[in-house]
């Protein structure tokens, strides 16, 4: 892969390949816990480049530690960075005898900063006529380009020249140093021109030809933008120096000195051992044959000659071996994946051959395509199939397009295939095969054998690790990148949908699809199969959800359209009162929903103090802030009152009508199991989640979630199931006497900790109590005590400490809980999910205690979720074998609700009930409400409950 007639030299930079590594992957560790990510990536990367262009003079350039030229000039240059997180720091010394080990130069000069470095060498290289890439993914080297200078962005695998660079930034290489001026750079604190950002900067490069020009013409620039220009006039020459990168700083290096030396066998079979990259030794054994035993010192070869100022930091001990095991998951594979091989399926021919490969499969991958995403109203426009990596199969049955060729009939091919779909014996994969399932379903096939989910199990592995659709998946895992649905669609009004896709096309796509969704199954299940709790919480509560899901989907729930609004009506009624009422307090008319309008009220014209501000740096009227101006004006609580009933009209009332299945009559809202990193489902089109319960408003909306004629609703709900988990993960004696004894738990805290006879609580400590047991579990600090409560920050604080004097056993469930994530990266919930937090050790203060509240919480909302899917999984099976009349139809947090004949519901929910509170035994008793009615407000306001006992 040369570019031009010889070799080119190539500089990486390292300090940008560094960070890009590190931030790319999520966090691995070795067997010892040493953070291993950032290692992983770069090796990767490296590897995969000296594979693809074995280079002749090569280069990895480092930033040297201290100050240099820029801070002289500006003292505050980069003082915005954040410090080098800790596990980054951890892995330089091995990045750095990695990249010698390879036999590669390492260099940092002292006093230089490494674009500096790259600027000279590509110059020198430039002037007697050789090609350079320099390897970044850092805008500023985009001046660089030009005389045989390229960038080249492995990571994006994207080479810039110079039409390059003026496609990316609309402006020429030259351009680039004014452009950088004018924009600024937060991140190395360079100043610019406030507002100027990348469009601004490019349309006045373009229009005055360069900075100079801009200056000279500032006075004819109209606008806010313009004035602020004229008033940072005196700052763009410092600007400009700053972003200019040197081409003619002093190297202790000659070019002809880059030179890749023979890798150094031991040295790597040594490094690649400890970081625990058994892969890459494999490797090197393949490419060597016969390598250095783990002791020897290799080969004997000359050091790099290079100026490097790196320094091995002292060894960091591990933490102690808990014996957990360590999550590891599969790196891209150094060479791209092999592209699928599709065949198109049109005929019977094709078809027989394709169905005998099918029913002679172990696993069979499937994957619909359709007209729409919504799987309650699409109609089935072609299948894909693939039993064996590298090959896929597309039916198509609803192509419709001007001159499609014939297709197989679809009813056709349901009938012929049906047997095998519904065949529970033969196992099946998708990626989202909910979705498949509920489309299937809709044309008469029952889809069974439902064994494996590729976006479940990269769910399970990393939840929170990177999104779980498959192009992103394909691309982390696989190395891989798809074609994409808007590749052969388009985009915008002028998208077609899948029916008007040609079949060539399509069979690419969809064969591909099935064939990626396959590879990606045997790459992540291995993982899974290599952490046991992990592979039960896949195999016991994430895949049999799958198909409880689907069903509740394809109900739907019955809503009263006319009531919804009457509903609207009220409340466009108590917003317009709402609105003359903050007309009133502001002293003058004004759009309540206008940001800038409602600061120019609070802040200027009744002069409330700024208590926060946007990114912009303009005085926020976000909620927490009104929230807190609200004890000082009236007006903001108006606000937030009116916000609240234009959310649930906009939300609701006027938008569920909307979404009445024309054909059902009904609802249907889709159920994502992949959604928050806990565990905890969420929902859409419409969200069914967030309907409040706690005000008339969100009761009123629920009275329109009816029962058909002839049947009722019955609600059931777990009871406080958070704080029941905290007293049995703390242990804390007190706390679980008070639900074993069935007490008001607010009411027992408030005497706890207020120090009341029990039945002489007042309803305003009981308040004050319920804030505390809530506002801990969600790691709520004094000072969000004290808003919350209305009180002083020091009173807040007491009732805090009030509580964990009280409590004893939550405060050590509290800290050994974070220690616990410092040291392993992750928590886990009562049933072995867990959640990895890369920033519990971050050198950030709110990322790092941002983390530290996500791991008090996580295994309390985590083992909820995990509680609230085992009990819909065991219900649904019950209800298919004893109760096929009785439906499960909506699930909403730790709440689930069924549909049926009231009689058989009076029936059947102490019994639903009973098997909810018994779906795992903790040291509390666990509770569940139920209560009836003909809608759905009426039924949660119970009547009857199921207790576990102790």
């Amino acid at each position: 892969m040369s570019d031009g007639p010889h070799q080119p030299l190539i500089l990486i930079d390292g300090s940008s390949w560094l960070f890009r590594a590190f931030f790319a992957l999520p966090p691995l560790t070795n067997a010892r816990g040493e953070p291993t990510g950032a290692v992983y990536g770069m090796g990767n990367m490296l590897r995969k480049l000296l594979k693809d262009y074995a280079p002749e003079e090569i280069a990895v350039i480092f930033d040297a530690p201290g100050t240099n030229f820029r801070h002289e000039l500006y003292a505050e240059y980069k003082a915005n960075r954040d410090e080098t997180p800790q596990e980054l720091k951890q892995q330089y010394p091995a990045i750095v005898e990695m990249i010698e080990g390879l036999g590669l130069p390492v260099i940092a000069v002292p006093d230089v900063e490494a674009d500096d470095v790259i600027g000279t060498f590509a110059q020198q290289a430039a002037a007697r006529g050789q090609h350079v890439l320099i390897v970044t993914g850092d805008k500023d080297m985009a001046q660089l380009v030009g005389g045989g200078v390229k960038l080249l962005d492995t990571m994006k695998n994207r080479t810039l020249d110079r039409d390059g660079v003026i496609e990316r930034f609309g402006v020429p290489p030259e351009c680039i140093v004014d452009y950088l001026a004018l924009m600024g750079d937060s991140v190395d604190n360079i100043p610019g021109v406030p507002s100027v950002g990348p469009k601004t900067a490019a349309k006045w490069l373009n229009e005055y030809g360069s900075l100079d020009g801009v200056v000279q013409n500032a006075d004819a620039i109209k606008g806010k933008v313009g004035e602020k220009l004229r008033a940072h006039l005196a700052q763009l020459p410092l600007s400009r120096q700053l972003a200019t990168i040197r081409c003619d700083v002093g190297l202790p290096i000659a070019l002809e000195a880059l030179k890749p030396q023979a890798p150094d066998l031991g040295k790597l079979v040594a490094l690649y051992t400890r970081l625990g990259f058994g892969r890459w030794v494999d490797e090197l054994r393949q490419q060597h044959g016969e390598l250095p035993r783990q002791d020897d010192t290799g080969p004997a070869r000359a050091a790099p000659a290079t100026p490097t100022t790196v320094t091995e930091k002292p060894a960091v001990a591990p933490p102690p071996d808990t014996g957990e095991p360590t999550l590891v998951l599969p790196a891209p594979p150094d060479t791209p994946s092999p592209a699928t091989v599709a065949t198109l399926v049109v005929d019977e021919a094709g078809f027989a051959t394709m169905l005998t490969a099918l029913q002679a499969a172990e696993l069979i991958c499937v994957d619909t395509e359709t007209d729409s995403l919504d799987s309650n109203q699409a109609n089935l426009v072609g299948i894909a199939f693939a039993v064996e990596a590298g090959q896929g199969w597309y039916v198509p049955l609803a192509h419709d397009y001007l001159g499609a060729p014939p297709q197989l009939p679809r009813d056709w091919v349901l009938t012929q295939l049906k047997p095998l779909l519904e065949d529970a014996a033969r196992p099946k994969l998708g990626q989202h095969i909910k979705y498949d399932l509920n489309v299937f379903a809709r044309h008469g096939v029952r889809l069974a054998g439902i064994a494996h989910d590729t976006m479940l199990q990269s769910f399970v592995l990393d939840a929170a690790g990177n999104r779980h659709d498959m192009d992103t998946l394909a691309e982390k895992y696989l190395g891989h990148k798809t074609v994409s649905f808007t590749d052969i669609a388009g985009k915008g009004k002028n998208q077609l949908t899948f029916n008007q896709i040609a079949l060539d096309a399509a069979a690419d796509y969809s064969a591909e699809d099935a064939d990626i969704t396959l590879r990606l199954h045997q790459t992540l299940y291995p993982c899974l199969g290599a952490m046991p709790a992990l592979h039960k919480v896949y195999q016991t509560i994430e895949m049999p959800l799958v198909p409880v899901l689907a069903e509740i989907e394809q109900t739907g729930v019955k809503i009263d359209v006319p009531l919804l609004g009457k509903i609207s009506l009220e409340l466009a009624e108590r917003m317009t009162a709402l609105q003359r009422e903050a007309f009133t307090e502001a002293g003058t008319e004004f759009n309540l929903g206008s940001p800038k309008q409602l600061g120019q009220i609070l802040y200027e014209q009744l002069k409330l103090p700024v208590l926060g501000k946007t990114p912009k740096g303009e005085p926020s009227t976000a909620e927490d802030v009104l929230e807190s101006l609200a004890a000082e004006h009236r007006l903001p609580r108006l606000i937030l009152d009116w916000r609240a009933l234009q959310k649930l009209r906009s939300t609701y009332t006027e938008q569920l009508p909307l979404a009445v299945n024309p054909k059902t009559g009904r609802i249907h809202t889709s159920y994502h199991q992949a959604g928050a990193a806990t565990g905890r489902m969420s929902s859409s089109d419409p969200n069914l989640q967030n309907i409040p319960v706690r005000n008339a408003e969100g009761r009123r909306i629920r009275q329109a979630f009816i029962a058909e004629p002839g049947n009722a609703l019955v609600s059931i709900d777990y009871s406080q199931i958070e704080l029941r988990l905290m007293a049995h993960f703390s242990g804390d004696a007190r706390l679980q006497a008070a639900f074993r004894d069935g007490l008001d738990i607010h009411q027992a805290t408030a005497a706890e900790v207020f120090g009341l006879p029990l039945d002489d609580v007042p309803a305003e400590r009981r308040r004050a109590a319920k804030a505390i047991n809530f506002g801990l579990i969600y790691g709520m600090s004094a000072f969000g005590l004290a808003r919350q409560l209305g009180i002083p920050r020091g009173e807040a604080q007491d009732y805090i400490e009030r509580f964990f004097g009280r409590y004893p056993g939550v405060k050590h469930f509290m800290d050994t809980t974070r220690i616990h994530a410092r040291e392993t990266g992750y928590v886990e919930t009562l049933f072995g999910r867990r959640l990895y937090l890369p920033n519990i050790a971050a050198s950030n203060q709110a990322q790092r205690q941002y983390a530290e509240r996500t791991a008090i919480n996580a295994p309390l909302q985590g083992t909820a979720a995990d509680l609230i899917k085992l009990a819909m999984v065991d219900v649904a099976r019950f209800l298919n074998r004893r109760a096929p009349d009785v439906r499960m139809i909506m699930q909403v947090h730790d709440e689930l609700v069924f549909e049926g004949p009231e009689s058989r519901l009076r029936e059947l929910a102490p019994v639903i009930a009973g098997r909810m509170v018994r779906i795992s035994r903790l040291q509390v008793p666990l509770v569940a409400d139920f209560g009836f009615g003909s809608e759905w407000d009426s039924a949660h306001s119970g009547s009857g409950h199921a207790s576990s006992g102790t």
